[in-house]
């Protein structure tokens, strides 16, 4: 689009104008969504949404892995599953599988773990199966996702998580993604443009600021200024509005989480009908943890590692013998992770969203978790008649406490570590660098389970049953009061582990592998054109 062109759209900004900053998944998403629940166009009832991206900033080419709740995300929008996995590379994600966080390697005991999507089996009638697995009632020497869930041996066994003639977004099995972020971004534009939002190739050269504080326009070097009602910063770890011009500060928690950098690679599969694991491999080593997606036609390869507890090039060194013999070829990339957030992420007309608000480590996919709830927040609290108060207000509390509870999430899987073989894991065993919130309800878990009570649902990323799977998958030790009066379902749940084992075997019969659930997907298309 012409600049001329684009500067006749916005004359005069009113409250229905929307100037996004930025692209990628964050600002494609937010356009996408913003177009499609509250109706983009010229008329005056219409909300006008216009996306400048500058071409200079090219695409990272990683593979990125999603939570289930990208299902309904891509329901609404009208993308079908097949047009995701023909155009994004997508494969399928059942949960993910944790190597060696318990112990190290070689060490007595399981070495790894699984934490999966659905939820423990407890049928409206049936008792529920936490308490009783921690009494011995189920399979001996399963860890409760194994006895109370089918997905496990699901994804151990390759198998898809739906059959190949389900409907989209529906399967036996809950699951997510694994995608190419860039190929998603691109997927994501052309849905949004199709729905009327405007698109500028044009560089970010300053921001100009209202007296009151809030901002008056957005001036670029090819296409002059921009004025917004409401502008949204998608700029990335920049953050060039909330941050640089609206004085943001992020918070750090860099003491709480230590991992600071990432170093990639694309590793293409030995022969194309290798089987594509259905699951976000995590296997941790002496400075990090290493992030394996298998995507179509290969494997995205990363190593999230702390600076503090090793250097560059030992990180690559453990890189390339995660991979074996095929890393001769390979040329990694580093990232730098900036682990913290913005308490304050809405400021006067200005929103942020995605990594101009925060950036987190890769682990349990919460980046596409967060860009997903900010850019929903933003149309449902939508300030149809300019009043940014207490809407602001209310995203900032909700993102805060979000945030936060990640936050959480994410330290669980490190400081219940059993690991002393190096400086990295005995830090993060360290009770000083654990949240209060987290210490506090780590301390009500010795004595009990955790219940929905512990959670605020509209607050939480993450299921009461997310944190039983890492918990106990972590090999935390509840001491449950229990006896014949608070768990008098005994056998009742040993029926239930039971069947769930005998389903299971019918599972694995029923559905297909991961790599013919996708070639389905592939060729659909090509079906219906025939």
């Amino acid at each position: 689009m012409e600049a001329q062109d684009c500067m006749k759209t916005l004359p005069n900004a009113n409250n229905k104008d929307v100037l996004i900053v930025g692209g990628g998944t964050a600002g494609w998403l937010t356009a996408a969504l913003l177009a499609k629940t509250l109706g983009c166009g010229a008329d005056a009832d219409s909300v006008r949404i216009t996306l400048l991206e500058s071409q200079e900033i090219g695409a990272v080419g990683m593979a990125e892995a999603s939570l289930p709740s990208l299902r309904g995300i891509l329901q609404t929008l009208g993308i079908d599953e097949s047009r995701l996995v023909r155009e994004c590379g997508a494969t399928f994600k059942q949960g993910v599988r944790f190597n060696h966080w318990v112990r190290a390697p070689g060490m007595p005991g399981a070495d790894h773990y699984f934490h999966p999507f659905s939820l423990p089996s407890q049928r409206a009638d049936g008792p529920e199966l936490l308490p009783y697995w921690l009494q011995g009632a189920g399979p001996v020497g399963q860890g409760f996702a194994a006895a109370a869930t089918l997905q496990q041996r699901v994804a151990d066994a390759g198998r898809a998580p739906k059959r190949l003639h389900e409907a989209d977004f529906i399967g036996q099995q809950p699951y997510a993604y694994h995608y190419d972020a860039g190929l998603f971004a691109d997927l994501l534009a052309a849905e949004a443009r199709a729905l009327g939002v405007r698109h500028v190739h044009a560089t970010l050269e300053r921001v100009e600021l209202a007296p009151q504080g809030a901002i008056a326009a957005v001036h670029t070097r090819e296409a002059g200024a921009f004025t917004a009602g409401l502008y949204v910063d998608c700029s990335g770890v920049r953050a060039a509005l909330i941050g640089d011009a609206l004085g943001s500060p992020s918070r750090s928690v860099d003491e709480v989480l230590f991992t600071d950098r990432m170093l990639t690679a694309q590793l293409p599969y030995d022969r194309p009908d290798a089987p594509i694991p259905s699951s976000t491999i995590a296997t941790a080593q002496a400075a990090g943890w290493i992030c394996d997606i298998g995507l179509q036609a290969r494997r995205s390869i990363g190593y999230v590692y702390s600076s503090r507890h090793t250097d560059d090039e030992d990180a690559e060194r453990t890189l390339r013998a995660y991979v074996g013999p095929a890393s001769a070829g390979l040329n990694p990339r580093q990232l730098k992770l900036h682990a913290g957030y913005r308490e304050t992420q809405w400021i006067e007309n200005c929103v942020a969203v995605g990594a101009s608000a925060g950036c987190l480590e890769p682990l349990e996919a919460s980046a596409v978790g967060l860009i997903e709830t900010a850019a929903s927040l933003v149309c449902h609290l939508f300030p149809h008649d300019g009043d940014m108060a207490p809407v602001a207000r209310t995203f900032n509390l909700m993102m805060k406490a979000r945030y936060e509870r990640v936050v959480d999430f994410i330290k669980l899987h490190y400081c219940l570590t059993q690991r002393r073989d190096s400086a990295f894991w005995r830090d993060n065993a360290d009770p000083a660098s654990v949240p209060a919130a987290l210490r506090d309800r780590l301390a009500m878990w010795r004595k009990r389970t955790p219940h929905r009570m512990d959670f605020l649902a509209d607050l939480e990323m993450y299921s009461p049953a997310s944190w039983q799977y890492v918990l106990y998958g972590m090999e935390y030790a509840t001491a449950l009061y229990a006896n014949k009066r608070t768990l008098p379902r005994y056998d009742e749940a040993c029926n239930e582990f039971r069947r769930i084992t005998l389903m299971s075997h019918r599972a694995l019969a029923e559905l297909p592998s991961h790599r013919d659930l996708v070639d389905y997907y592939l060729g659909r298309e090509e079906r219906k054109l025939a």
